[in-house]
């Protein structure tokens, strides 16, 4: 209604009550999670699929969480469980195996369900995870490849997570079949089906992104703080008052310096008027995951160099955007993301020219990737876009040779600039970086730890892009809902 257009915090309070009153508006039915695994079966044709859930918490500090590829395939959410499909001319016959608690643990941890509660409830069959080994040996007699599911623990790090159960598993079965048993890594094939969400994915995306967008507001509300730490209170306590089950990865809460390192966790800093802060936090919502960063003035209104990097961030945002409809390239996104930040930053004087480069502290081919040797990457340092969904970085439609969005595509957009005189002490000290440090050192002094990164959370469906997490990100905008901040309270 008019009236409320017109009161942000009158009509934040009845968004707040809305989604607090309201159920999930949509669960992922169970033929949906038989679909995925039937869709699965056809692009193996013939094989075994192995999948490894999460593994029982090794202290009591933490909940368990299941990884999301046993989560996409099974809906199982019970520690210590293995999966099983054995495939013949695209169809295929699906096991779960379990590993029961013991009784005692019971009464700490609850019960697990047992092999008819499987069946009835998840349209599988049930054995014991002691059986397992005998299972998996005896279709390795059949000379059929097995397509693995490694349980790494985030994509990311799947590398460096090696010595994981499943991993041990597989090294054991390829010993014992040492004639020549075929191992075939079954995630591209399951990335591809993730990186296309349903319907149904995407109403959760929608309440997990809503959700995030109030912890957002809520941040921008409270009385002016001194510590990171208050702001991440805000954040974190209004994802779980209206239904997050967790954050979706750590929340990055920088003031000042802080507000330059991408992934700063540590949350315990001052802040102060003057500074900026990044906020980077976002809750899950039933295992689907928003992703959403503002970035604040401690005081409630930008300076003047303030405002004109977060302009420059975000009319970077737009351009991307504005590149990141249906059929259209995510390269011509990050392009013109790029492009748009770094003629801004040539105008500021904190880079020589749009295309002057600079001698890196990595390694980086110059010849084969130029703009990753520019002078104005190195105030930007990362790309702008990520899938979302199961995991923080999930797959993603455009992540294939095409690079084109497509309907299903879940995505951020998340340009960012970070400015600080202990950034030019990490570059090596030849000619070139002389030269650029001795003519842009007194502007990065004027612009000193100005970090902005503005990001926001996207669904490709049947009507084109839709931007699914709303909080405030235009200049006007987040000073106006700042200034309403009540008071702090004096001690």
């Amino acid at each position: 209604m008019p009236a409320l257009a017109r009161s942000p915090l009158l009509l934040a309070a009845l968004l707040v009550s809305l989604i607090a009153a309201n159920p999930a508006l949509a669960q992922i039915p169970a033929g949906e999670y038989a679909a995925r695994r039937d869709s699965l079966a056809a692009r193996v044709h013939n094989g075994v699929v192995v999948a490894f859930g999460g593994r029982t918490p090794v202290s009591d500090f933490g909940p368990f969480h299941q990884l999301p590829s046993f989560h996409y395939l099974t809906n199982f959410h019970e520690p210590d469980a293995a999966f099983v499909m054995v495939v013949r001319d695209g169809r295929g016959t699906s096991t779960l195996f379990l590993t029961p608690i013991a009784p005692r643990r019971a009464f700490y941890y609850g019960r697990r369900p047992d092999s008819a509660e499987v069946v009835r409830s998840f349209g599988m069959r049930a054995r014991s995870f002691a059986a397992l080994g005998g299972v998996v040996d005896s279709l390795a007699r059949e000379n059929l490849p097995f397509f693995v599911l490694d349980d790494f623990e985030d994509a990311d790090f799947a590398t460096q997570d090696s010595l994981t159960r499943g991993k041990q598993f597989v090294r054991a079965l390829k010993a014992h079949h040492a004639s020549g048993i075929e191992i075939r890594d079954a995630h591209p094939i399951v990335d591809e089906l993730r990186a296309r969400k349903s319907p149904a994915e995407m109403a959760l995306l929608r309440r997990a992104a809503e959700i995030s967008t109030e912890g957002h507001r809520a941040a921008m509300t409270i009385p002016e703080p001194t510590k990171e730490y208050e702001i991440q209170a805000a954040l974190e306590g209004t994802f779980l008052r209206l239904g997050g089950a967790r954050p979706s990865y750590g929340s990055i809460v920088g003031g000042g310096v802080h507000g330059t390192q991408l992934h700063y966790m540590r949350d315990r800093g001052d802040v102060k008027p003057g500074d900026v802060v990044v906020m980077d936090a976002a809750t899950e919502y039933e295992g689907y995951a928003a992703d959403i960063t503002r970035t604040l003035p401690v005081s409630g209104k930008f300076t003047a160099a303030q405002r004109a990097i977060y302009q420059l961030v975000r009319d970077a945002q737009a351009a991307a955007e504005r590149n990141s409809k249906p059929g259209m390239s995510s390269v011509a996104a990050q392009d013109s993301s790029f492009d748009i930040r770094a003629r801004g930053l040539a105008t500021l004087g904190l880079v020589e020219s749009a295309d002057a480069q600079i001698d890196l502290p990595w390694p980086a081919d110059c010849t084969a990737t130029p703009r990753a040797c520019k002078q104005a990457m190195f105030w930007m340092i990362h790309g702008i876009s990520h899938g979302i969904g199961l995991a923080v970085h999930d797959p993603a439609q455009f992540y294939a040779k095409d690079h084109l969005f497509k309907q299903g595509d879940a995505f951020t957009i998340e340009p960012g600039i970070y400015v600080s005189t202990t950034a030019l002490d990490a570059l090596p000290d030849t000619p070139r970086n002389r030269a650029f440090i001795a003519k842009v050192k007194p502007v990065v002094q004027r612009y000193e730890n100005t970090g902005v990164r503005i990001e926001d959370d996207y669904l490709i469906t049947e009507k084109g892009l839709e931007r699914i997490s709303l909080a405030p990100r235009e200049i006007e905008e987040v000073e106006a809902l700042m200034q309403k901040r009540p008071p702090r309270a004096v001690p």
